[in-house]
Formats: C-alpha cells, structure tokens, sequence
C-alpha cells in the first residue's frame, strides 16, 4: 500500500511533538525512532520547518497555489494576446472568416476548440456545423485564384477573371473582385505617364483587315547576369494579336531580321505589309530589297511616332512588365528557352482584353472556321 505524504502542518506538529521529548531528555535517536522516520529526515525538516507554527505553513501553503494561479492566469493572458495579434490581419465579419481563424489559432498554438471560438467570437455550434456547399465551391474557387496569382505574378484581377472564364467557372467579375481583395493580392497601382501624341491626327494608318495582312516588328533590350547585352527581335500579326517570333540574340542585323521572316513564311503565308520604325536594322537595302523581291510592302512609321505602331508595343508593354521584369537571365540559351515558353503560353493560355477575353490562337482558329 502506498504511503500518504505528509503536508506542512502535520510535519509541524510532529516536529512540536519532537521538541517535547528532546526536553524530557531523550536523544534524536529515540526521537526518531517515536516519529518513525530516519535521523537524515528529522534534520532536513527540522531545517525546513524548524520554528515555523501550523498557521504560517498553511498560509505559506496557500500563498504556493496564489502564485502558480497568477502564472497560469499570465500564461493565458500572454497566450490569448498572442492569439489575438493573429488575427489583428483583418476584421472577422462572416462566419466563414470566423471559421478559418478558429482552425488557424487551433492548428498554430495547439489551442482547443472552445478557446479558439471565444477569441474569435464564433459560436461553437456554428464552428462544428458541417461546412456547405457553396463554401467548397468557394474555397476551390479561392484556391485557384491564389494559384493564378502565384504562378502570374504580374496578372491583376480582370486577367485573372478571364482566365477563370476559359476554365469553365461560372463566376463574374464582382465575385472575383471581392476575393482579390480579401486575399490580398492588389497590386500597386502604375503611375500614369504623360504620352506624346501628334499635333494633327488627320493621318490614317493602315489597318490589318484579316491574318497575317499586317506585320509588325520591334526591338526590345535586356541583359544577361554578367551584364551582356541581350537583344529580342518581335514579330506580331496585328489582327489576331498572335507573337509570331520572339528571335533573342547578342545582335540582331538586317539579314538576322530577314532569316527570322523566312522561317515564319514555312509556317505561315507571306504577310501584305510590314509595320516597322526607321532603326537601321529595318530601313537596311538588304530587307527593302527583301521586301521587294517577295512582294511584301513596307509601312514605316514617322520617327519619334511609336503610337503608330501600337499593337507591337502594347505586346513590348506586356513582355516587360510579366516577362523581363521578374526573369534573371544567366546565359543567352536560358533567354531563349523562357522567351519561347513565353510566346506560346501569350499565345494558346494568356486571355487577351483586347479580343473579348480570347487568346490569340483563338481568334486565329475562329476566323479560319469562319
């Protein structure tokens, strides 16, 4: 059977009692031997308790359990403040938002369920309710939201929308907007740039009336890690919207231009025109003499004009801001490589504004079927 312990009083009173028969006389010895304890136990509560009264040691006794008390009311207190700074993010106004900071707080500080709702200020019946459906759904949409936002980093909510319209999601641009927001994932609004345009706009420009009737063609300018320069030539049909060639290279010559457009002419017909600044890789006799030759003509815009050659550089726009600005080049074929992966990822999965939300591979496709 095991032994009781004995509390602080009674160790007191036997101590008392100790005291009364080392005045009759006896040794420490025969005082052990009555209190039935051995002479290293006399001593060490004789040190402990020696000339303390049973009131001071229930008191003392007392004053323990106060302060573990007030440790254990400090750790909750610093537990729950610690809980409630993670949720200082945002303001938990539906059950929903209740519910994910319930399973958050029980999932990152081991908190049980009641806790967690109390700091929430969500109803546990509410929180153990099974969720519905139109909350999985919800959930699945937020989830390939935050996978778009993840992979495009520089889409905002409107391509993000027309993306999810191609997938199938029956969702309008309100509910996409709500959980753009909500998620956190606005990007900082551009800075509007003052942009030059012509005294007099009486001058037409020729328009693409069917694929592949309009080229256009433009350089843009980048560098490797070690601080080469890198060089991309780009081609696009200007009805369709559809990149036609992203040529990367150290340099880009006229007859670098006039080997690109011959690769592109096995794969596609011979366009009507070409629209191209006065850069001297573009008014060089070796590409006139091309173009004459195949009976392609030339559209040369006036110098210090890019707004007459606007859907090439509305193209230039967006391969600087979702391609250039977020990629690091290490050598002249990994430049290549992504700018490939690039063009055709613009072309066959990037919904494009400009085309009701299709992709330029779509708007080819439907004009052919047409």
């Amino acid at each position: 059977m095991k032994r009781k312990r004995h509390n602080p009083e009674q160790i007191i009173r036997k101590l008392r009692s100790a005291e009364q028969l080392l005045n009759q006389g006896q040794t420490v010895a025969d005082v052990c031997r009555a209190l039935e304890v051995s002479a290293a136990t006399y001593h060490r509560r004789q040190q402990l308790y020696g000339g303390m009264k049973a009131t001071e040691a229930k008191r003392l006794k007392e004053l323990e359990q106060e302060n573990a008390r007030l440790k254990r009311l400090l750790a909750d207190a610093e537990l729950d403040k610690a809980m409630l700074k993670e949720l200082a993010g945002g303001k938990l106004l539906s059950p929903e938002r209740r519910r994910r900071a319930v399973v958050v707080l029980q999932d990152r500080f081991r908190a049980s369920q009641r806790r967690a709702c109390r700091l929430a200020g969500q109803n546990r019946t509410t929180q153990r309710r099974p969720v519905p459906v139109a909350d999985i759904e919800e959930h699945k949409l937020r989830q390939r939201i935050r996978e778009l936002a993840r992979r495009h980093v520089r889409w905002g909510r409107r391509l993000v929308y027309r993306r999810l319209r191609i997938e199938g999601w029956s969702v309008n641009h309100k509910r996409v907007q709500r959980i753009w927001r909500e998620e956190g994932l606005q990007r900082p609004l551009p800075r509007k740039r003052k942009r030059s345009r012509p005294v007099d706009g009486s001058r037409e420009l020729l328009r693409a009336e069917y694929p592949h009737h309009v080229w256009a063609i433009d350089f843009q300018f980048d560098q490797t890690m070690d601080g080469r320069r890198l060089e991309f030539l780009n081609i696009v049909d200007e009805y369709s919207r559809l990149c036609l060639a992203i040529r990367v290279g150290r340099r880009c010559k006229a007859v670098d231009v006039i080997d690109t457009i011959e690769e592109l002419l096995r794969q596609y017909p011979a366009p009507t025109h070409l629209r191209m600044d006065n850069g001297p890789e573009f008014i060089a006799h070796a590409l006139q003499e091309w173009c004459t030759g195949s009976g392609t003509g030339t559209a040369y815009i006036p110098p210090g004009s890019p707004w007459e050659n606007p859907f090439v550089e509305s193209f230039n726009g967006r391969f600087r801001d979702e391609f250039l600005n977020i990629e690091l080049f290490a050598s002249l074929p990994e430049a290549q490589a992504l700018a490939e992966q690039h063009r055709m990822e613009y072309n066959t999965y990037r919904p494009h504004s400009a085309l009701q939300g299709r992709t330029p591979l779509e708007v080819l496709q439907q004009w052919k079927a047409a």
